[in-house]
């Protein structure tokens, strides 16, 4: 039995309209495997592979070196079995006088962030799939909800997710009363209240991973399951240079180097992804809610909160997934835990973007057993 699949662009992110196809990574006739990256595709936020979500061959190369093309566009053609040239014209004529680019009014009618009124602060979230026990994801410090925009939407496949920004990140309020742990652990299990969800999976990333940790402490009965990604709060160390680079760069040449230490590959850190952050990082507040973070959290370079208990209680099953090369947290944090650790090789601090489909895999994978 034959079956031919169109390969198109991907969205990733709220923000995303087109990509621009930067270089295939497979040539046409070769047969590829579900997960293979077939070719690199650049937009204004970040540059990445577009994986095939099917196995098969590359019959076509649609799209061309350099085009630049809506999201839902067509790439390429990936045929499993056989299948004859005119039935494959068929279906490329088909999809392109079918096909129309999703306009701003469309886009409107979409899921799209939200804010709400919490403890006299807004926060800002954005959800998507519904069903089965509701899943949150927690970005790390100096992030926002956009962090997970590889994970979001497949994670959202049969469940319930909603990602936020923490308060002094992204579009919520910037002020911070005390900035420790509880402070935003409080705001996680508010904004659970108002959305009725009285138990949850969450997933931290780095300093989210402590908030996670530290929420499952203090709400035990409301943490069905953590899954922590290059977790703070299971060990001293962090990378005290990145953490005061970050905090005291005015520049894109004095960002650059601190944001390249989050990742494996140096290229993801674009002109847009230091403008998008210097960005951030100018509006009123912001500078503020991170020094205090960082006093708070990590003064003189160490990590003051020793969550490890919360994993060895019990109380809850936990994920541990780590980039075997996290420059910011290392992943020898995670030995001697009572816990799932899965140490991705060769990944760095940001494992969920540069890792998404193995990262999603892991997730979906212990939440359906839990």
């Amino acid at each position: 039995m034959s079956r031919i699949h169109t390969l198109t662009m991907p969205k990733w992110g709220l923000s995303m309209t087109e990509g621009r196809v930067d270089v295939w990574l497979k040539e046409e006739g070769q047969a590829i495997d579900k997960g293979d990256e077939v070719l690199d595709v650049e937009t204004d936020k970040i540059s990445s592979s577009v994986e095939a979500p099917f196995s098969g061959v590359l019959r076509r190369q649609i799209a061309r070196q350099d085009e630049t093309l809506a999201v839902g566009a067509l790439l390429g053609i990936v045929v499993e079995g056989e299948a004859s040239e005119t039935e494959i014209d068929a279906v490329v004529e088909q999809f392109q006088a079918m096909f129309v680019p999703a306009d701003a009014a469309e886009q409107d009618g979409g899921p799209r962030p939200q804010k709400v009124e919490l403890d006299g602060r807004l926060i800002r979230f954005f959800e998507r799939g519904e069903g089965g026990e509701p899943l949150l994801l927690v970005h790390g410090f100096g992030g926002d909800l956009n962090n997970w925009l590889f994970n979001h939407e497949a994670l959202a496949a049969g469940r319930r997710v909603i990602a936020l920004d923490l308060p002094g990140h992204g579009e919520s309020s910037k002020q911070l009363q005390r900035g420790d742990l509880d402070e935003l652990s409080g705001v996680l299990l508010a904004l659970l209240d108002h959305l009725q969800i009285p138990v949850v999976h969450l997933v931290g990333h780095s300093m989210g991973g402590a908030i996670s940790l530290n929420t499952a402490r203090l709400a035990p009965q409301r943490v069905r399951s953590l899954t922590l990604i290059g977790s703070a709060g299971l060990g001293e160390h962090i990378n005290d240079e990145y953490l005061q680079g970050f905090v005291e760069a005015a520049s894109r040449n004095a960002l650059k180097p601190s944001l390249v230490q989050l990742f494996s590959n140096a290229q993801m850190v674009n002109r847009q992804m230091l403008e998008d952050m210097l960005k951030y990082k100018r509006l009123e507040g912001v500078d503020a809610a991170l020094r205090l973070l960082v006093a708070k959290l990590f003064p003189d370079g160490r990590q003051t909160q020793d969550l490890r208990g919360v994993v060895q209680e019990g109380r809850q099953p936990v994920l541990l997934i780590w980039g075997s090369d996290d420059a910011i947290i290392p992943a020898v944090h995670g030995e001697g835990l009572t816990a799932r650790i899965e140490i991705l090789p060769g990944q760095a601090h940001m494992v969920q973007m540069e890792a998404a489909e193995q990262v999603n895999r892991l997730i979906l994978d212990f939440v359906q057993q839990h």
